[in-house]
C-alpha cells in the first residue's frame, strides 16, 4: 500500500457511506483505510464491517469506549495499525475528490506536511447527496449546481472546490500559507511519530488535531504545504459543535514551551 488513509468517525455511518462512496472512487486505489472509530454504537459494527467489505482496498475499524470526545486518542490508535509509511487523515463527514488520494501522494516527501481545503455544503446540498450520486461523480460533474448553492443557498467556500489541473493556477492559488486541516491532511508517518503523534489530553473539537499538530511539527522543523484547489474535499452539513476554551489554554502552553514532543501521545511513557 502507497498510503493508509485514517477516517475519524463517530455514529454518523450515513455520512461514512458517501464518504466510503468518494474513497471507491479514486485514481489512486493503493491505499488502506483504517476507521478510527470515537465510541460508536455496538450496534453499528455490522454494518460498517458490510461497508468496509464493499470496498476494493483493505479496510478496517479501529474502535474505543465512548467517554466524550476522545478524537485524538482514536486516532492515535489507528496510526499504530497502519501498514504504510505514508499517512492520509480525512473526517468521517468529508468526501473526497477522485484525485484527493493521488494528489497527496504526487507531493509526498519526508519533512513535509500536506494540507488541502473543503467546500462546506449546505444541510440542503448535503441531503440530496446518495452513495450512487458520489460514485457517479455528480460533485465533480455538476459544478453549476455548487456553485448555485453558494451564490443563492448556503454553501460556503465553494471556490475550494475547484480542482485545478494547471501547474500555473496550482502555483498562484498556493503561495499563500495555509494551516493544516484535521479533515484534509498527510506526512510520513515517521514524521508524526517524531512528535509523538496527537496530544490526547484534548479532550474537545477544535486545535488538538490540527493546530496543535502543526506547532509541534514546525517545532521540529517540518514545513507545511498548501494543496488548496488540488486535495479537494465536500464537507456534508453538521451544526457547530462548541468550543470549549480549555483547548485554547492548553495550545498557549504547547506554543509556550515549545517542545514538539507531547507525553501524551502514542508512546506515553519514552
Amino acid at each position: 500500500m502507497k498510503a493508509s488513509l485514517i477516517i475519524s468517525f463517530y455514529k454518523k455511518i450515513d455520512y461514512l457511506r458517501l464518504v466510503l462512496a468518494g474513497l471507491k472512487i479514486q485514481s489512486e486505489k493503493s491505499f488502506e483505510i483504517i476507521i478510527a472509530d470515537d465510541g460508536s454504537p455496538e450496534e453499528m459494527f455490522e454494518e460498517i464491517q458490510n461497508l468496509l467489505n464493499e470496498m476494493p482496498m483493505p479496510a478496517a475499524h479501529i474502535w474505543q469506549e465512548d467517554k466524550g470526545f476522545r478524537k485524538n486518542k482514536a486516532l492515535n490508535k489507528a496510526i499504530q495499525v497502519t501498514s504504510s509509511d505514508y499517512l492520509i487523515f480525512i473526517d468521517g463527514d468529508c468526501v473526497p475528490h477522485s484525485h484527493f488520494v493521488e494528489e497527496h501522494l504526487r507531493y509526498a516527501q519526508k519533512g513535509t506536511a500536506l494540507t488541502g481545503r473543503r467546500v462546506n455544503l449546505s444541510e440542503k446540498f448535503t441531503n440530496k447527496l446518495t452513495q450512487e450520486m458520489i460514485e457517479n461523480n455528480f460533485l465533480e460533474t455538476h459544478t453549476g449546481a455548487l456553485i448555485f448553492d453558494g451564490l443563492f443557498g448556503k454553501s460556503l467556500d465553494v471556490e475550494k472546490g475547484f480542482y485545478f489541473k494547471s501547474k500555473t493556477l496550482r502555483s498562484i492559488f498556493n503561495k499563500k500559507k495555509r494551516g493544516i486541516l484535521g479533515c484534509n491532511f498527510s506526512l510520513f508517518k515517521e514524521d508524526l511519530l517524531n512528535i509523538n503523534g496527537f496530544d490526547e489530553r484534548y479532550e474537545a473539537p477544535s486545535l488538538g488535531e490540527d493546530s496543535d499538530v502543526q506547532v509541534r511539527l514546525e517545532f521540529n522543523g517540518v514545513k507545511i504545504k498548501s494543496l488548496n484547489n488540488i486535495a479537494v474535499e465536500y464537507h456534508l452539513y453538521h451544526r457547530l459543535l462548541p468550543r470549549p476554551p480549555k483547548n485554547l489554554f492548553l495550545f498557549e502552553k504547547v506554543k509556550q514551551e515549545r517542545n514538539p514532543r507531547t507525553k501524551y501521545g502514542i508512546r506515553i511513557k519514552y
